[in-house]
C-alpha cells in the first residue's frame, strides 16, 4: 500500500501506548452533570428548560440561536437543579445542572430515523442538526453546516479522518477497532446528504488493526477506499488530508469545500450512524484519559457534562508517587491546559492528559537562532517566527499580512523551535486579535 502524506510536519514522541491496547468501556454515570450550552464553534444553545424541570436522556434542553450553532441534549435522566455559570475547558460558561435519578428514562423522541435509501439528504441534513452533532475530532464545527455548503460549491468527495495523530489519544483507534461498522455507515450517510460517489477514510499505518478492521468492512462497497497514511504529525489536520488523499490543495484563506471535498472524523460518522439507527443524539462520546499520572488509562464512553475529577477517579486517580505537572483537555500538541479538574466534559472532549512535572516542565525561551525549523516543518507553509514577532509587539496588521489566519494551530512549530519560543501561543493570540478587530468593523 502506498502511504499518503503532505508537505512539512513533524514525529512527536506518540506515546499511545498507554491506551492503545485497551478496550472501550462504559462509564459509570455521575450523579450530576454540568452540560455546557456552548459545546460549539458558533453562538451558545439557548435553554429551554428551567430550574425544578424533570428530564429525561436525549431529551433537547438547549436551543441553537442561528446557522452556526447547535441544540444542546440531556445524557442522564433526572432534575434540573440550576442553570447557572460553572468553569469550563475554555474559561467559564453556561451550564444546565441536572442531577441524575439513575432511572436511566430514555425521551420519548429518541426513535430510529428509518432506512438510510428511503431518506432524502434535506432530512438527513435535519436530523444531524436536530441531534446536535459537532466535529468530535476537538474542534467541535456544527455538522449540519458543513454538509450544507453553497450552491455554487460542488462537492465530489468526502473524507474521514481517522489519522488520530495527535500523541496519546487513542479513542478514534478504538472506535475504528471495534465499530467499524458505524464508521462506514456513517461515511455513507454522508455521501447521501452531500450527493458524493466517493468517500475515503485515511487511518494512520501506526494502526494496523484498526486499518485492516475498516478495510474488511468496507469490502462490499466500490465507493470507498481506505487509504493508508504515513504516520506523521498533523496527518489528521483538515487540508493536510485533503492534499495526501487527492493531491488538492486549498488556496490561503479557502476551505475544504473550495477544492469540492468535505472532511469529518470518524467519530463524528459513527455518531451520525448511531442517531440514523437508534435516533439518540450527541449525549456521550469515547475519551481517552491517558498519561504517566494516571493510574489506570482507559478509552471510556463518558456522558457529556460529567466532571473530568470524576472520570479520573474512574481511572483509579492519580499515581502516588507521580505530582500532577498538567492536566490537558485532549492532546498535547492542540489541547488546552486547565487549571482545576472541577470542569465538565463536552461533545469535543477527545482525551484528558494528565503529565507529571517532568514532561509538563516548560524551558525558557531564548532569543530566535534564525535557524528555520519553523518554517521548514510548517503544514500550512507560513513563516512562523514573523507572525510570532508581530505578535508579541501587538502589531496584528503585520501578523495577518504574514498569513496568520492561515495557521491551523497545531504546535509543529513550537515543537521544532530550539530556542523554545512561544510560536504557537503567539500565533494563536494573533487569530484572536485579527478576528476580534473584524467583528468590531
Amino acid at each position: 500500500m502506498k502511504l499518503l502524506t503532505f508537505k512539512g510536519g513533524i514525529h512527536p514522541p506518540y506515546r499511545k501506548e498507554y491506551s492503545e491496547k485497551k478496550a472501550i468501556e462504559k462509564a459509570e454515570s455521575p450523579k450530576v452533570v454540568y452540560i455546557p450550552l456552548q459545546q460549539h464553534i458558533g453562538a451558545p444553545a439557548k435553554a429551554i428548560v428551567k430550574v425544578g424541570d424533570e428530564i429525561k436522556i436525549g431529551q433537547k434542553i438547549g436551543e441553537q440561536q442561528g446557522f452556526v450553532s447547535c441544540n444542546v441534549h440531556s445524557s442522564i435522566s433526572g432534575k434540573v437543579v440550576a442553570i447557572q455559570e460553572h468553569e469550563l475547558a475554555g474559561g467559564r460558561g453556561m451550564c444546565i445542572v441536572i442531577e441524575n435519578n439513575f432511572k436511566e428514562e430514555i425521551h420519548e423522541s429518541v426513535k430510529p430515523k428509518g432506512i438510510l435509501e428511503n431518506l432524502s439528504k434535506e432530512e438527513i441534513v435535519s436530523i444531524i442538526k436536530e441531534a446536535g452533532i459537532v466535529g468530535m475530532g476537538g474542534a467541535t464545527f456544527p455538522t449540519h453546516v458543513k454538509i450544507s455548503p453553497p450552491p455554487d460549491k460542488k462537492i465530489d468527495v468526502v473524507i474521514l479522518n481517522g489519522a488520530e495523530c495527535e500523541p496519546y489519544l487513542t479513542a478514534d483507534h478504538r472506535l475504528m477497532l471495534e465499530n467499524p461498522q458505524e464508521v462506514v455507515f456513517g461515511l455513507k450517510v454522508l455521501m447521501k446528504a452531500l450527493e458524493v460517489d466517493k468517500g475515503y477514510i485515511g487511518i494512520e499505518v501506526n494502526k494496523p488493526d484498526a486499518l485492516e478492521s475498516v478495510k474488511k468492512e468496507v469490502e462490499k462497497y466500490s465507493d470507498i477506499e481506505v487509504v493508508g497514511l504515513e504516520v506523521k504529525y498533523p496527518q489528521g489536520a483538515e487540508k493536510q488530508l485533503i492534499y495526501a488523499c487527492t493531491g488538492r490543495e486549498i488556496p490561503s484563506g479557502g476551505l475544504p469545500m473550495d477544492v469540492g471535498a468535505v472532511v469529518n472524523n470518524v467519530g463524528t460518522a459513527a455518531q451520525i450512524a448511531k442517531t440514523i439507527n437508534t435516533g439518540m443524539p450527541l449525549v456521550e462520546r469515547i475519551t481517552t484519559i491517558t498519561g504517566s499520572c494516571i493510574q489506570e488509562p482507559k478509552n471510556l464512553i463518558t456522558k457529556v457534562g460529567t466532571l473530568v475529577s470524576e472520570i479520573i477517579e474512574q481511572c483509579g486517580g492519580f499515581k502516588e508517587n507521580k505530582k500532577v505537572g498538567k492536566v490537558i483537555m485532549g492532546g498535547p500538541m492542540m489541547g488546552i491546559a486547565q487549571y482545576t479538574i472541577d470542569i465538565p466534559t463536552n461533545k469535543g472532549t477527545s482525551g484528558i492528559l494528565c503529565l507529571d512535572e517532568d514532561e509538563s516542565r516548560k524551558p525558557k525561551p531564548q532569543n530566535c537562532l534564525r535557524c528555520g525549523k519553523c518554517l521548514s516543518v510548517c503544514p500550512a507553509f507560513l513563516q512562523p517566527l514573523y507572525i510570532s514577532a508581530y505578535s508579541l509587539k501587538n502589531d496584528f496588521e503585520s501578523a495577518e499580512k504574514y498569513r496568520a489566519m492561515d495557521c491551523i494551530e497545531c504546535g509543529s512549530c513550537s515543537f521544532a523551535c530550539p530556542a523554545r519560543r512561544p510560536l504557537l501561543q503567539s500565533c494563536r493570540n494573533a487569530k484572536r486579535e485579527i478576528i476580534a478587530k473584524k467583528r468590531k468593523q
